[in-house]
């Protein structure tokens, strides 16, 4: 195990933080028009199929969402590399079919499943969240998924099932970054049980409209919007319920800087930088700090999961 950064990682590239109705959609990528966001004028636009998807206002911010080009040419995916811009550049590698997801651990229902069946029962939602990288940017993202619950009650965890646990593709070929030494790979990530099923924590398979691009994390990665964006593990090939709370990628890495939980916190710096404002992707490269809001914006619905918890602590 791990338990220091590798020297080579630049302190600001450190990771924030990778459809389907149905089988014959799939493999044909003939998806029907469905729900449609208007793109800003200026921004490139996606060229993947397009989603069946209803726009979920509930869930969603009022934020002016970041263009399609920004959400795509400016990530984290350090299994293409480690500038922002790598994973837009080298991602065309990975292949995401076929594509199968094995579930194990504690629950009634395991095995191996292709994607077309974990996606197939699923109404697919359109959510505008917030995204807080620890690095200290920002962007406001159009993602089109399904809640994570949903997709939990279907394997029937058992009463030991307290977390679940997620791992990314391991596959250096299509993933030249896996040849580096930057994490232990596969990358591996982790929830409590009751932040996995909360309503917000979303299943994506798609942003803007439109077939998630690979280098976002295709073809199904997690988003959890109250937390740090590398909690959203992407291209997920298995998914594990425990007993015990699971290993995490940057934890292992950098146990002092990345805690399990790694909820947006502007009280609780980084030890190297401060988390108290950032700055949002887009626009100028000037663009003003602005305050990080507590729980990313999120407090009203999921402050009350970490009820008497010490969340300096508890990081």
């Amino acid at each position: 195990m791990r338990m220091h950064r590798p020297n080579h990682i630049k302190p600001s590239e450190i990771t924030p933080e990778s459809v389907y109705l149905n089988r014959r959609q799939i493999l044909a990528a003939g998806i029907a028009a469905g729900a449609t966001l208007a793109l800003p004028a200026s921004a490139a636009g996606p060229t993947g199929a397009k989603l069946k998807a209803t726009r979920n206002a509930k869930f969603s911010v009022p934020d002016s969402p970041n263009s399609y080009e920004d959400i795509t040419t400016y990530n984290n995916f350090y299994e293409f590399g480690s500038e922002k811009g790598d994973p837009a550049a080298n991602a065309h590698t990975l292949r995401t079919r076929p594509w199968s997801v094995t579930v194990g651990g504690e629950a009634e229902v395991t095995g191996k499943f292709t994607l077309e069946d974990i996606l197939k029962p699923h109404a697919l939602e359109e959510r505008i969240y917030r995204l807080r990288c620890v690095e200290r940017w920002s962007m406001v993202i159009p993602w089109v998924g399904f809640p994570l619950g949903d997709l939990i009650k279907r394997f029937k965890p058992t009463s030991k099932a307290k977390y679940v646990a997620f791992t990314t593709l391991l596959d250096p070929k299509t993933m030249p970054g896996q040849r580096s030494g930057a994490l232990d790979w596969p990358y591996v990530e982790g929830l409590r049980m009751d932040e996995a099923m909360h309503p917000l924590t979303l299943m994506v398979v798609g942003l803007y409209g439109h077939v998630l691009p690979n280098q976002n994390g295709a073809p199904l990665r997690l988003v959890v919007p109250w937390k740090y964006g590398f909690k959203g593990i992407k291209s997920i090939v298995q998914i594990r319920f425990t007993e015990r709370q699971p290993p995490t990628a940057w934890n292992l890495a950098a146990p002092n800087e990345y805690g399990f939980y790694s909820n947006v916190n502007p009280n609780v710096d980084h030890p190297r930088w401060s988390q108290a404002r950032e700055r949002r992707i887009g626009g100028s490269l000037f663009n003003e700090l602005q305050p990080t809001l507590m729980f990313n914006g999120y407090g009203d619905q999921v402050a009350s999961l970490y009820r008497g918890m010490d969340l300096a602590k508890n990081y």
